[in-house]
C-alpha cells in the first residue's frame, strides 16, 4: 500500500485538524492509498489470506449459514485484505486480525454515510460555510473523494470495532466514525475517520469517573 498525496484532501484535513468548538473539538482525517504492494505488504497479505482460509474451513464445517460465506469469494477476500492493509499503514504499531476485522466492517451506501455525516458534522459544516462560503463541506468532500476514487464506482465500508480492538479511540471521545471508500478498478482506498472529543476531559476538568451523559442526550432524537 502506498500513501497518495492529493491537494483536495489536504484542504479538508487542514480544516478538520482540531476544529475547536468550545467544549468540544471535531477532528477528521482523510488518507488515500494505492493498493499496490510495497515493503512487507506481500508477506502480510499472504498471512492474512491464510488466516481467512483457516477461518473459513472451520466456520463452514460447523455452520452452513455462517456470515463467513461472504469470504468464499476471492474478490471479497481481496477487498478485506486491502482494507486491513490500510489499517496496518494507518496504525503500524497495532496488530490487526483479518478475521476479527471482518466482523467489524459493514458495507454501507453513500446515503447512509451522508446521513451520519450531516447529523454529526453539523457544527463543523456550519463553520466551513462561515469560513469558506460557496460549496458546503459535504459537497467539497464528495468532489474530493470523487477525484481520488470515483465515488459512483466505490464500495463504502464502515469500521466499528469494539473498544478492545479500536486503535482510533481517543481520550475524551464523545463519538467517532471510520469509513473506507474502495475502488476495485483503480485499486485505491480512501479512509476517513472523524470524531468529537470533549475538551473538558482532555484538559482534565472531569474527575471521579464523571461521564458525558448530557452530550449523548443531544443525539438521542436523531434518526440513525
Amino acid at each position: 500500500m502506498k500513501f497518495l498525496e492529493y491537494t483536495p484532501l489536504d484542504r479538508i484535513n487542514d480544516f478538520l485538524d482540531h476544529l475547536n468548538l468550545g467544549e468540544r473539538t471535531i477532528k477528521g482525517c482523510l488518507e488515500a492509498y494505492s493498493c499496490k504492494h510495497t515493503g512487507t505488504d506481500k508477506r502480510l497479505s499472504i498471512s492474512l489470506e491464510h488466516e481467512i482460509l483457516d477461518y473459513l474451513g472451520k466456520s463452514l464445517d460447523t455452520d452452513s449459514s455462517s456470515p463467513a460465506e461472504f469470504l468464499l469469494s476471492r474478490s471479497s477476500r481481496k477487498a478485506l485484505i486491502y482494507l486491513v492493509l490500510t489499517l496496518y499503514h494507518m496504525y503500524p504499531d497495532y496488530d490487526f486480525s483479518a478475521v476479527k476485522a471482518h466482523q467489524f466492517f459493514t458495507e454501507e451506501s453513500w446515503n447512509t454515510f451522508k446521513q451520519i455525516f450531516e447529523t454529526y458534522m453539523f457544527e463543523a459544516s456550519k463553520e466551513w460555510s462561515e469560513t469558506y462560503g460557496g460549496s458546503s463541506l459535504l459537497e467539497t468532500l464528495y468532489k474530493a473523494l470523487d477525484e481520488v476514487v470515483k465515488l459512483p464506482e466505490c464500495e463504502i465500508y464502515s469500521y466499528n470495532p469494539d473498544s478492545d480492538s479500536d486503535p482510533f479511540l481517543e481520550k475524551g471521545a464523545i463519538w467517532s466514525f471510520n469509513f473506507f471508500f474502495y475502488n476495485r478498478k483503480l485499486k485505491r482506498v480512501v479512509s476517513f475517520r472523524f470524531s468529537c472529543l470533549s475538551n473538558l476531559v482532555a484538559e482534565g476538568f472531569l474527575v471521579n469517573g464523571s461521564t458525558y451523559e448530557d452530550d449523548g442526550e443531544i443525539f438521542d432524537d436523531m434518526d440513525m
